[in-house]
């Protein structure tokens, strides 16, 4: 059983040891990160960009992010649903609405912040962009 654990640590660290360091051209390295400064003084403030502005147009961006993801999960869920006639009338409607006042509500969050679409759309590298294109 410690065998199988200490081999499972191993593939693993050996794994994370072949894994894409920030320098490669497909790694994903937040904005929000500055390269690490020498010394140990201004070290923390010198590695991270702490500008209010820019920390909290990120955030927001993240979140956003993540809320469409789940809403063009759950409108593909529902768009199969439907196809498998496993929804009545009424569960149509109320879906349908629901999904395009969330849909509108993301368009007012994204003009309010000054966000598109495409920067809600996060580039993973070697494994391409987070969403589909529309």
């Amino acid at each position: 059983m410690k065998g199988d654990r200490r081999a499972d640590r191993a593939q693993a660290d050996a794994t994370l040891a072949d894994a894409p360091q920030a320098d490669a051209p497909h790694a994903v390295v937040p904005r929000a990160v500055a390269p690490r400064a020498e010394g140990s003084g201004a070290e923390l403030s010198a590695r991270i960009d702490a500008d209010a502005q820019n920390v909290e147009r990120s955030l927001v961006a993240l979140v956003l992010t993540l809320v469409e993801l789940l809403r063009q999960l759950m409108e593909r869920q529902a768009i199969r649903r439907l196809d498998a006639q496993d929804l009545t009338d009424e569960q149509i409607e109320r879906i349908g609405g629901t999904l395009m006042a969330l849909e509108d509500r993301m368009a007012q969050l994204r003009e309010h912040f000054g966000l598109s679409p495409e920067d809600l759309n996060i580039d993973l590298g070697p494994l391409g962009r987070l969403l589909p294109d529309p």
